[in-house]
């Protein structure tokens, strides 16, 4: 229901976001401002609720008339506050606009390629009809986005599908009928093409990752194709650590995403070269920055991701999910179970900061451990024989400023810990893998400060791998 209303001048603003027009015509408003001293009366201007700025609101039509109550120094306009109910604000101004006079050419593809990106699934004719121009012409206008728009869908679905979701989950997802998605599919087969053919001319895989607009970890994954689990490690230049420690100088940057805590992608390659096999599931339940879902593709596992961060165009495959400590359920349910749980969940107080306030990392210390527990039980629950548990998790103390000999510890967190609650949940423990942080992320100043004051720090970190016990 559209209102009218006086609303002070102040509150009002211009959002070039929404407006249709390159410019404002100023001989206009001086006509205007002519009229409004000769006591002409004018339409309400019509505003909308701004939906960034509670209390002020947005010009939807009328802003040369408003341009011209300002410039008599009027403080309060009569205006109608439109209530748009779903319709686009940009499409709405533009159709007032071709009103008084047309949008020129220049205008109206702006409006339409504007229009497009704002909402791909308006129509050609909905977008025309607005502007007042023909589909055919929008549709010039708009073909090359709808060409990025369709190879975007087209990676979100192949690197979903890639990563073993079902059809009804990415359609879900992507908010497509299932129908779609089942069209789709068979086209998937010649999607790597033209990637595969770069590559056969010698470019690198970041270099083809450029020019066709593909994440790096994707063009890996069809790089990859065909080849071993040890063929495609040593490709990634990832050395297979044979023994229980397992260390690394640094996170590979091609696979995942910045992140708090975020983990090499070599540590969960290895998780997965020793204990899982091509095509089993591995369930992701706190995702972060993708760093599972990425290494899984290069490695050919499929994996269903979660997170309490929605990251939907960036990373589809990674579903929402939020760990209420109340009432936890667990995202993957029904009948398919995982071969593999890698569990590596925010570590207690370490960067609680970067994190989401409902992180688990800003739990006190029982809390962060009851929820563990809680996790474990949970996830034994929805797994079958033979599934495996892989949690990362590190040793905590609050080392910060304190010297060893005085840290009291009440508040530390070791390894046993977590073995315990993992053992009372229905988990046998199989193996304990050493895979310490580096120390090279402590600045040399620092770790002069920390030797002076006889500071021990902490790079302690493992691998857990229990296996499901019925």
């Amino acid at each position: 229901m559209n209102k009218p209303a006086t609303v002070k001048i102040e509150d009002i603003i211009l959002d070039n976001s929404i407006y249709p027009r390159s410019s404002i015509d100023h001989k206009r408003v001086s006509m205007f401002e002519e009229n409004m001293r000769d006591g002409f009366t004018f339409d309400p201007i019509h505003i909308q609720e701004h939906p960034d700025q509670p209390g002020k609101y947005r010009i939807l039509d009328g802003a040369h008339r408003f341009q011209a109550y300002k410039g008599i120094d009027q403080k309060e306009v009569p205006a109608e506050i439109i209530k748009l109910n779903g319709v686009d604000p940009l499409l709405y101004a533009a159709q007032k606009a071709i009103g008084p006079r047309q949008l020129n050419d220049e205008e109206a593809r702006d409006t339409a390629r504007r229009a497009y990106q704002n909402n791909p699934r308006q129509s050609s004719e909905e977008i025309g009809k607005a502007i007042g121009r023909a589909r055919r012409t929008v549709d010039l206008y708009i073909a090359d986005l709808k060409a990025a728009v369709q190879m975007d869908l087209d990676l979100k679905i192949f690197r979903m599908n890639k990563l073993g979701i079902p059809q009804e989950r990415i359609s879900y997802r992507l908010n497509l009928p299932q129908q779609t998605i089942s069209r789709y599919l068979p086209k998937m087969a010649t999607l790597p093409k033209w990637v595969n053919s770069d590559i056969k001319k010698g470019f690198t895989v970041s270099q083809v990752a450029e020019k066709h607009g593909w994440p790096e970890s994707l063009v890996w994954a069809v790089n990859l194709d065909g080849k071993d689990d040890l063929g495609k490690c040593h490709e990634l230049q990832w050395g297979i650590r044979t023994w229980d420690n397992w260390y690394w100088t640094d996170c590979d940057k091609r696979f995942g995403d910045e992140w708090p805590g975020r983990i090499p992608a070599q540590l969960i390659a290895h998780i997965l070269y020793f204990f899982s096999k091509e095509n089993d599931l591995v369930i992701d339940p706190m995702a972060g920055g993708g760093v599972v879902a990425d290494t899984c593709l290069a490695l050919n596992r499929k994996c269903w991701s979660f997170d309490m961060v929605d990251r939907l165009e960036e990373r589809p495959e990674i579903e929402p999910h939020f760990w209420d400590v109340k009432n936890l359920k667990w995202p993957a349910s029904g009948k398919t179970k995982p071969d593999l749980i890698i569990f590596d969940p925010p570590y207690f107080s370490k960067k609680a900061k970067e994190y989401e306030e409902e992180s688990i990392s800003n739990m006190p210390k029982n809390e962060y451990l009851h929820f563990l527990e809680k996790f474990f039980r949970l996830a034994n629950e929805n797994s079958k024989k033979g599934t495996r548990l892989a949690m990362v998790n590190a040793d905590w103390r609050d080392f910060q400023g304190t010297p060893a000999v005085d840290e009291i510890g009440e508040e530390a967190i070791f390894i046993d810990e977590y073995l315990t609650r993992i053992r009372k949940t229905g988990w046998k423990i199989t193996h304990i893998i050493q895979a310490p942080m580096s120390s090279e992320r402590f600045q040399a100043n620092i770790v002069a400060a920390m030797q002076k004051k006889r500071i021990l720090g902490v790079t302690s970190r493992y691998v857990i791998i229990a296996k499901h016990r019925l």
